[in-house]
């Protein structure tokens, strides 16, 4: 099964800061806003849902009729929605592919930043070398290695601190890329900080000036990550004290916690979740992660209640069960 990434990009970063109440580059990707607007309000429900309601679910987010139908049309023919007819009206519910990437997602979005395990001291590492011809291949073992939090520490081989090199390996399978091994090793610090004579490193080692202490900083760009994190902790604070106030309308609702979902699932895919003793010094990760976790929850209600209501103009019947999680994916009726 392919990664929640195969489908649903991380935003592109237009540098613009924007309310969290409009749109925003949220509705930039009609496909990947479609999905995530089932996942937070028709999560594991099989009931089929009026296609134009789904259209004015994504109006919301100024997306035309015409954009919201070709995104509607892209993830049928990619066998992540199944559509129905009854009468002149068309019907639209997940797949039970698209439901499981969604469930994989979920776990990975909503557990990421939260009590890291301890650090056995071993890297994950993937060595690879796949020819031209098979960029596609490539790419998409990149995208997989990304949502894993590997990095590329030099030209072809790619790293991470946790104990990946299984998942990894059956990625390699899936995609039928034979050029690529992974594995498990320590960094051992060389002398002075440089190669030896002969070139030789020793086994089981990663070559490295500094040992582990000189891994993240040369694969992550972690003072670009702690300024989207800083970024991110600024407007959602303020997000939070809006609708600790009740300043935020249920349409805002919708839109705001869309947004602060989209923003905070990129995080996985460019913060390798690094080991506390491997991050510098006032990492405002668990800060971010605590924002996130108050504005999703807070925002829930106001959001599934928009949600109903524009459900309920072409199915009234269907409108009660729209309901939201949390982030721990503990179900509310929406009440």
């Amino acid at each position: 099964m392919s990664s929640l990434t195969t489908f649903l990009d991380p935003l592109e970063d237009d540098g613009v800061p924007q309310p969290w109440t409009s749109p925003g580059a949220v509705a930039q990707r009609p496909p990947r806003l479609l999905l995530t607007l089932l996942g937070d309000y028709w999560w594991q429900r099989t009931e089929p849902l009026p296609s134009a309601a789904i259209v004015a679910m994504l109006a919301e987010f100024g997306v035309s009729d015409s954009a919201a139908r070709a995104a509607l049309s892209r993830l049928t023919r990619n066998g992540l929605l199944v559509t129905s007819r009854n009468g002149r009206r068309t019907f639209v519910q997940l797949s039970a592919r698209a439901a499981d990437i969604l469930n994989d997602g979920a776990q990975r979005i909503f557990s990421f930043g939260g009590r890291p395990s301890p650090w056995d001291g071993m890297w994950s590492l993937v060595a690879f070398s796949i020819p031209e011809e098979h960029r596609a291949a490539r790419d998409e073992l990149r995208k997989e290695l990304r949502w894993l939090g590997f990095a590329p520490l030099y030209d072809g081989l790619w790293v991470s601190p946790r104990d990946h090199a299984g998942e990894v390996i059956g990625r390699l399978q899936s995609l039928g890329i034979t050029t690529a091994t992974a594995f498990r090793a320590t960094a051992l610090p060389l002398p002075d900080g440089l190669p030896p004579a002969d070139g030789a490193v020793p086994a089981g080692a990663v070559p490295t000036g500094a040992g582990a202490l000189d891994i993240p900083a040369r694969a992550w760009d972690l003072s670009g990550l702690r300024e989207r994190y800083e970024e991110f902790t600024t407007f959602a604070g303020l997000l939070r004290d809006q609708t600790e106030a009740g300043q935020i309308s249920v349409a805002d609702a919708l839109v705001a916690r869309t947004r602060v979902m989209n923003e905070w699932r990129a995080f996985p895919a460019l913060d390798p979740d690094l080991p506390d003793e491997l991050l510098p010094p006032a990492w405002p990760r668990a800060a971010a992660r605590e924002l996130f976790i108050a504005c999703y929850d807070l925002l829930g209600p106001l959001a599934t209640r928009r949600v109903r209501q524009i459900i309920a103009r072409y199915s009234p019947e269907l409108a009660g069960r729209a309901a939201y999680h949390n982030t721990e994916l503990a179900m509310s009726d929406g009440s």
